[in-house]
């Protein structure tokens, strides 16, 4: 798994004008491709009179998902250039449409590349992105008297903390990097004297 990537920050839009046609991109993030094309679906049904609705999209955190279309602007000039801008700023499970509405003048193809990988860039710059680290999930089980001191340090160390569960001992599930984890084990013993349970889970990602 890679350690970390960066991605959108949040769903949003962002318009631009060249030569009178307008540029309207729209940016989400999309966790499969499956999420990616029903965005892509879902922004046609918003632009049904649109002069194109051109895609791209990036899934997985190695960028192993990679599609772009042009949706009929001349071969190479919409959805690649879109592609380029999402790879070359390094994100991932992040899907745009650029809907173009035709304002009468033709952009030629230099000008269409610049208008559509231009369009990507702008809306990035305008809703932001953030990185997402590596985690491995962990899990810690201690009794009730412990639970919510050792709750406040987990936050106050700048631990991740996901979710607390009561029952019977208390279990508090948290995300460490895995060059933590040795490190934690120590911390966890002494915050507790040595009472509190720690097991491994799987790995996710986290805001970094």
């Amino acid at each position: 798994m890679q350690e970390q990537y960066r991605t959108v920050a949040r769903a949003g839009v962002h318009e631009t004008e060249v030569n009178r046609s307008r540029f309207i991109c729209a940016l989400a993030p999309a966790a499969t491709e499956q999420e990616a094309q029903e965005f892509v679906a879902r922004v046609r049904r918003e632009h049904p009179t649109a002069s194109h609705n051109c895609f791209a999209y990036v899934i997985g955190a190695d960028a192993s998902v990679q599609k772009a279309s042009d949706d009929g602007e001349p071969g190479g000039t919409a959805g690649v250039p879109m592609l380029q801008m999402l790879t070359r700023r390094e994100m991932r499970y992040v899907v745009a449409v650029v809907t173009r509405y035709f304002g009468g003048v033709k952009l030629g193809a230099g000008g269409l590349i610049r208008a559509y990988g231009g369009a990507v860039g702008e809306a990035l710059d305008a809703l932001g992105t953030l990185t997402r680290q590596r985690f491995r999930l962990a899990t810690v089980t201690v009794d009730h008297q412990r639970a919510g001191r050792l709750e406040n340090e987990l936050r106050a160390t700048g631990r991740t903390v996901r979710e607390v569960r009561y029952a019977e001992a208390v279990t508090i599930e948290i995300g460490l990097p895995d060059a933590d984890v040795a490190e934690f084990r120590r911390w966890l013993a002494g915050a507790t004297a040595g009472e509190a349970e720690l097991e491994l889970g799987g790995e996710s990602y986290g805001d970094a």
